[in-house]
């Protein structure tokens, strides 16, 4: 590891912490006195989504973030909790033991959390995984909700 400052091999770890996506350490460069914190995370087998065309496509779990993120943009839900949201999907998908995963199944585990925390965040994500066409779709989900 080197300093992204000054290119140093002398570092020290100020601070270490368990986070969602892995341990989290602060660290000093011993030369520039600069500091900055690296993320420390456990590599896994590669996990493969099976999308509707049979096409198979490597998972990212910044893709997932995203998606979700997307769906409570100007919400009143913390980034932790969403980031907590991300991650029990992703053990949930790796307990499963499989190599492949359906996106079908990628996008319940979603919906069903989303759905949880806030409705409307549940309507925007639902709107684009069950590709409404029309206003007609968007009642008939905001019915089911009430």
């Amino acid at each position: 590891m080197e300093c992204p400052y000054c290119s140093s091999s002398e570092l020290k770890v100020t601070d270490k912490r368990e986070s969602p996506s892995g341990i989290r350490r602060r660290r000093e460069c011993l030369k520039c006195a600069k500091r900055f914190t690296t993320y420390e995370r456990i590599e896994l087998d590669e996990l493969y989504i099976i999308k509707k065309d049979g096409s198979r496509q490597k998972f990212e779990r910044e893709k997932l973030q995203r998606g979700i993120d997307k769906a409570f943009e100007k919400r009143p839900i913390s980034k932790e909790k969403i980031d907590q949201m991300v991650t029990e999907i992703e053990e949930l998908l790796r307990k499963r033991g499989k190599k492949e995963i359906k996106s079908s199944t990628v996008g319940e585990l979603v919906v069903k959390r989303i759905k949880r925390l806030d409705n409307v965040a549940y309507i925007r994500f639902a709107s684009v995984y069950h590709d409404f066409q029309n206003v007609k779709d968007f009642k008939k989900e905001i019915k089911e909700l009430k």
